[in-house]
């Protein structure tokens, strides 16, 4: 689509200035939602990775915690979780990737769960209860990954809209008004040669 533009050669000047910097623009901007495509793709492939892993680990801790249910007291499973010392520090920073601003947390543990009589207690129960605790740094790196895929997401799709309206909609209108600039001007100076030629035959 042409634009509604006055068909001088100042205009003309000013169009092909513009153009030059929007296919700049273009070219950067394609660069960087590849790159943001690339980082989102390893990003998604290690989600699954580990979502695989935690499933994995969840069924054993499930599987532990049932047994160990049959086999222990309820009053020493009520113990084991009431008598936990174990706290988890959470402090949010904030990481870049491809000029995103991505939330992440910093992990830190005090204390253990192993507070309850091991006498007891069955095997499974610790196993159990083990494995939960480790899983809870996964879970919150979980959490950070997909939260990072998901904001991605988000500047991938505004890039591309960007991508997409300079390679469709504003380089072809300057493209073709430049045309349409340049034949006028040409119109435009055939038609002064033509004048020009005949009053120089008048005057002869």
């Amino acid at each position: 689509m042409k634009l509604a533009v006055n068909p001088t050669r100042m205009e003309l000047l000013k169009l092909k200035k513009r153009k030059e910097i929007a296919v700049y623009g273009y070219k950067l901007l394609k660069e960087k939602r590849d790159s943001l495509m690339r980082e989102f793709l390893k990003i998604i492939k290690e989600t699954k990775k580990l979502t695989e892993e935690i499933e994995k680990e969840i069924y054993f801790a499930l599987r532990s915690f049932v047994f160990a249910s049959v086999e222990t007291r309820p009053g020493v499973l009520e113990e084991a979780f009431i008598t936990s010392s174990k706290k988890v520090k959470l402090t949010l920073t904030t990481k870049n990737i491809m000029n995103v601003t991505i939330p992440s947390f910093e992990f830190q543990e005090e204390g253990d769960f192993f507070c309850y009589s091991l006498v007891f207690s069955s095997i499974e129960l610790d196993r159990s209860l083990q494995i939960f605790s480790q899983l809870l740094e996964d879970i919150l790196k979980l959490a950070e990954l997909e939260n990072s895929a998901y904001l991605l997401s988000l500047e991938i799709e505004k890039t591309r809209r960007r991508v997409n309206a300079l390679e469709y909609v504003f380089i072809p209108s300057m493209t073709e008004t430049i045309k349409y600039i340049t034949r006028k001007l040409d119109e435009q100076e055939r038609g002064s040669i033509i004048s020009l030629m005949k009053i120089k035959e008048k005057i002869k």
